[in-house]
């Protein structure tokens, strides 16, 4: 097959034929798990659902509160600057206006006001993030805040705020912010090296751009080499994108005479919020509740604030609440997008086709602050392999663009982008199928993972054998111009912890209470989880996430590990529940609570089997027999674990135009065990069709001076669905040891092989490897013409 995979496919398929594919899940195959559930993996109506399709859910910009103030942000038009001084005295006089702020209004800004230990410099450079002190370091730098009786005040006076800028030299380039003389962005910064696990590293005391380096190695790395038939080396460059969430960030805050500040905000992380609010305002965080409104996307890059102390401040100054929305320029100009790389990636093989040797180099841009998502991408590098000598360095570079922020498995799609057109090439030039080839280097149970750690059981080798196995790898792709290509991927889940509460009613129902924000379907599949353990049905348990002041302290959502660790939180509250109602189940029956038996939502007595009671009949005599049941549970993380992603996709070149028409597309995954197979199926198909927009049109397009030139939606090209194809999801249950019901991580490694897989597909469709992200028309038609030329 691997003579024909280079211009293999299929043709373009009926509608009918797609929405069949797009529907093809776990339920079309045999269960790989022989646990037996009731309620997991089954489809439930998602508790939400109604409210979110009638328009009554409450997003961050829908709040209105009496004598409510408007905020605007006055923000930087250079790249690179010292602010030598801010004059507010003409805003402050604008009738209509109530409060400006600056940095200065800060107490943490304050030298000496306050001492947070270690995390004191992390506080202040948010902060200076927030509202710039000494220097503005990107276009769009926050300077300073005005809060009036309505937004057209509130832009007006921001026009009258005057700052006199010294205008400095900016980097803009990854490779020009690393060279000794390039602008320095931060006069005290010096490079960090940190060698695999390591958390802070030691400084080297050089001073520079280079925030840290960061360092994989194993085995003989030469001599690895030594042994290879066939070395492949190439270059690889990404550009910054962005998320592409479709809710702006919007924060209302209101600071109460009494000193409380209560902040309604969309977020991934409510005690992230309260904590930097606190910080940042100079107060404790027992003085702060934040209340989660809905969240119009995030992907992580909602996991920070650019908001909320900012209208804390406006609110203490102005005595009013104050809201503050972006809008769409500032959300693409202000806030963080992912980071642009720079990658070298070097492998070798035996004429067998065993990986002898691997090396990675990875540049990434942080932005304006320390911070890029490099230490993902070297954590996932060469995961679905078993590769004996390795070197994989990283780098951390700060330069004059937004600071980054985390997006979908963050810093892991870049890095795959390098490596796996290079494992693509290396299976070519050994006439290899390609799949033939992962498979003969796969990752499985006690092999490491690229930072020293070992595999527990995984499903590596199971996901990419149904790839190798499904229909669309084994149809012929006929037709000029057409080309396949396959990527796998790997990424590895910390996990937190989390908290939830379980309070049963006279009903029979189960409130759950938790902290963690929903943005993927959790409030479902973590009810999910406590209704199988408790014996009820899906609809039986009722879930809200609440605000700060009502629930346990509860880690951010991100990371795919809501579903995982918020869903250990309940299942521990549900056993605790259990073993409360056996107790009541026990007084009634007078015995002890050892002779009650629960299974499948009814409690048995063992000596007198005819005494049963269900859960709702127990229920319903608990105000009697000792009062309510309420059990609270906070867990600590067991970790996620890892999670493997496979791509297989089609598609179309125009020599002409050089326009991508993507023609057919198949995510694979190990999820474990799928609680809700639709979500994850929905996860999967939203992040295959980020992976298309982002290997083939998204990017932060710059001017010489640092200006983004393409900040709306209409500009900067994002997917539609006439871009895509119906995406079809597989999903591989390989359970996961780390969970009683088997569940791993899926909202985020998705998106990791899309990049590479597209990237193959070119190759096989044009003959021409493309190292540059986006592969939009003008860049392959461009590589199109350099073929074309060297033939001459």
């Amino acid at each position: 097959m691997a003579a024909n995979f280079a211009h293999s496919a299929t043709p373009q398929r009926s509608l009918e034929q797609k929405e069949k594919a797009h529907m093809t899940t776990t339920a079309d195959r045999p269960a790989q798990s022989p646990t037996s559930f009731k309620v997991i993996g089954t489809r439930p109506i998602r508790h939400d659902g109604l409210d979110k399709v009638t328009g009554r859910a409450k997003y961050g910009a829908d709040i209105s509160l009496p004598g409510m103030l408007h905020g605007k942000i006055l923000r930087s038009p250079h790249a690179h600057a010292r602010i030598k001084s801010i004059d507010t005295s003409a805003a402050d006089k604008l009738p209509g206006v109530k409060a400006v702020a600056t940095s200065k209004d800060f107490p943490i800004l304050k030298d000496g006001i306050l001492d947070f230990g270690e995390t004191l410099d992390n506080a202040k450079m948010l902060a200076e993030k927030l509202l710039a002190r000494d220097k503005v370091l990107y276009k769009g730098h926050a300077v300073a805040a005005v809060a009036a009786t309505d937004a057209h005040i509130a832009e007006e006076a921001l026009s009258l705020i005057k700052v006199d800028y010294e205008v400095l030299p900016a980097v803009l380039d990854v490779r020009e912010s690393m060279k000794d003389g390039a602008p320095v962005l931060h006069e005290t910064l010096t490079t960090a090296f940190k060698v695999e696990q390591q958390a802070r590293g030691t400084s080297t005391g050089k001073r520079s751009n280079i925030a840290s380096h960061l360092q994989f190695k194993r085995g003989d790395l030469e001599q690895g080499f030594k042994e290879a038939d066939v070395i492949v080396e190439r270059e690889f460059t990404t550009t910054m994108v962005h998320q592409g969430y479709i809710e702006p960030h919007a924060s209302t805050a209101f600071w109460a005479p009494d000193g409380h500040i209560t902040v309604w905000t969309c977020t991934q992380g409510t005690f992230g919020v309260r904590a930097s609010t606190a910080a940042i305002v100079g107060v404790p965080e027992s003085m702060v509740k934040v209340i989660p409104m809905e969240i119009g996307g995030g992907f992580g890059a909602k996991l920070t604030t650019y908001l909320d102390p900012v209208a804390a401040i406006l609110s203490k100054k102005s005595g009013h609440p104050v809201k503050i929305v972006m809008t769409r320029k500032e959300v693409f100009e202000s806030t963080g997008p992912t980071s642009g790389t720079y990658m070298r990636c070097k492998m070798g093989a035996t004429k067998d086709g065993r990986i002898t040797a691997a090396e990675l180099y990875l540049a990434y841009e942080a932005g304006a602050y320390p911070g890029s998502p490099v230490g993902g991408g070297c954590t996932s590098s060469f995961g679905p392999y078993k590769v004996e000598n390795m070197l994989v360095d990283g780098y951390d570079v700060v330069l004059n663009k937004p600071k980054t922020q985390a997006y979908r498995a963050p810093g892991q799609p870049q890095a795959v982008f390098a490596v796996e057109p290079v494992v693509d090439e290396l299976a070519e030039k050994l006439g290899m199928d390609p799949l033939e080839f992962r498979l003969k280097n796969v990752a499985q149970a006690g092999d490491r993972m690229p930072a020293g750690v070992v595999y527990p059981r995984i499903g590596c080798k199971e996901m990419e054998e149904a790839m190798k196995a499904h229909p669309h790898y084994k149809t012929p792709l006929t037709g000029p111009n057409r080309g396949r290509g396959v990527a796998v991927a790997y990424r590895n889940h910390q996990g937190g912890v989390s908290s939830a509460t379980l309070n049963v009613n006279d009903d029979g129902t189960v409130s759950l209470v938790t902290g963690a924000v929903d943005i993927g379907g959790t409030r479902t599949s973590v009810a999910m989880q406590a209704a199988e353990a408790l014996g009820l049905t899906a609809e039986q348990v009722i879930p809200t996430v609440v605000d700060t002041d009502s629930v346990g302290w509860t880690g951010s959502t991100g990371g795919s590990r809501i579903t995982f660790d918020t869903g250990l939180a309940a299942i521990a509250a549900a056993e605790e529940v259990k073993q409360q109602m056996r107790a009541r189940a026990a007084k009634i029956w007078e015995v002890q609570p050892a002779d009650v038996e629960f299974k499948d939502g009814v409690f048995t007595c063992v000596k007198n089997p005819g005494d049963t009671m269900t859960f709702k009949q127990l229920a319903g005599r608990l105000r009697r027999t000792g009062g309510p049941i309420t059990c609270s549970a906070s867990n600590p993380t067991t970790g996620v674990g890892p999670t493997f992603a496979g791509n297989i996709v089609d598609v179309e070149v125009d020599p002409e135009t050089g326009k991508v028409q993507v023609l057919r597309f198949t995510a694979f995954m190990d999820c474990g065990k799928a609680v809700h197979p639709s979500y994850v199926e929905g996860q999967m198909q939203g992040a295959s069709a980020q992976g298309i927009g982002w290997a083939l049109n998204e990017e932060y397009f710059l001017s010489n001076d640092g200006a983004m030139v393409n900040s709306t939606f209409l500009d900067y090209r994002m997917p539609t669905a006439l871009d895509t194809p119906m995406i079809e999801a597989v999903l591989i249950e390989v359970p996961n040891p780390r969970h009683p019901y088997g569940l791993r991580g899926v909202g985020e490694v998705p998106i990791v092989p899309p990049l590479a897989a597209l990237a193959n597909a070119v190759y096989r469709a044009t003959g021409v490897r493309m190292t540059k992200l986006p592969m939009s028309p003008p860049t392959i038609v461009e590589a199109l013409k350099t073929k074309q030329s060297k033939k001459k």
